[in-house]
């Protein structure tokens, strides 16, 4: 089954403003056409307005977090509500850094992606293993137990407009890469856990991405596994020329 391919690049906490737009600017006429390949930057909360303000026809913009409450005393927060009424279309729930150094938890990423669906949001949601549960040879039930608690309390119709990104926390920003081989057996592992909950039509349809030191070097060999859907970026998403790389390497998956 054809699936469009997502690159989805992560800022975290990098760039000024000004950096920010002149990414925008060089980027915004050479991305592929979105009905090949979905490009998206998911950028600090300070810049989407500017952002969403200056995206091209085939780019989109994308949040890296949010609060599960439409509103509220949540100091420093940000609500869903608030990214859609900015132009925002996908948001990055459960990233690993989220849940190392703040502590969040399955259960308060199942209400973010639900906060997220709630809104026409499309939630990319993290899952992904320690190097030492992989180096105990437990990954798969340790990944599906994250997917199985993200979606909870979701029917098909909600899982359909979701998609998942395969991380693993040892080669995110180590500058080790899981090969194609040990990456594509990980999310097919995941797409195995969908079809449970799901169904296997379901599960063929949703998008599976890799997130973990991805870059230009690697990217080809990584979106031409069977189920790898595209990469969620971090370090390479922050040069254009790169992402530009990035992003038309996916192309392999809509020309296949």
């Amino acid at each position: 089954m054809k699936r469009r391919p997502i690159i989805a690049g992560n800022w975290k906490m990098y760039k000024t403003k000004d950096e920010a737009i002149a990414f925008i600017y060089a980027v915004n006429l050479s991305v592929p056409d979105k009905e090949d390949v979905e490009s998206v930057i998911c950028a600090p909360a300070i810049f989407l307005r500017d952002l969403v303000k200056r995206e091209g026809e085939n780019l989109r913009i994308g949040a890296q977090n949010m609060h599960f409450a439409d509103e509220g005393a949540y100091t420093g927060e940000i609500s869903a509500p608030m990214l859609k009424s900015y132009g925002v279309e996908y948001v990055v729930l459960g990233h690993s850094e989220r849940r190392t150094h703040y502590h969040e938890t399955d259960e308060f990423v199942n209400l973010k992606v639900i906060a997220a669906l709630n809104n026409d949001l499309t939630p990319i949601i993290c899952v992904g293993e320690s190097l030492e549960t992989r180096e105990a040879g437990t990954t798969d039930a340790f990944v599906a137990e994250q997917v199985k608690k993200a979606y909870q309390n979701m029917d098909a119709e909600e899982a359909l407009k979701t998609v998942i990104a395969y991380e693993p926390i040892w080669a995110i920003g180590t500058g080790r890469t899981a090969t194609p081989a040990q990456a594509n057996d990980a999310i097919i592992a995941i797409r195995g856990v969908m079809a449970d909950l799901y169904g296997r039509d379901v599960a063929d349809q949703i998008r599976i991405l890799y997130g973990g030191s991805v870059n230009v070097k690697n990217v080809d060999n990584l979106v031409a596994m069977s189920d790898i859907d595209g990469a969620l970026v971090g370090g390479a998403s922050l040069d254009a020329e790169h992402f530009l790389t990035l992003v038309k390497a996916a192309l392999v998956k809509t020309r296949t």
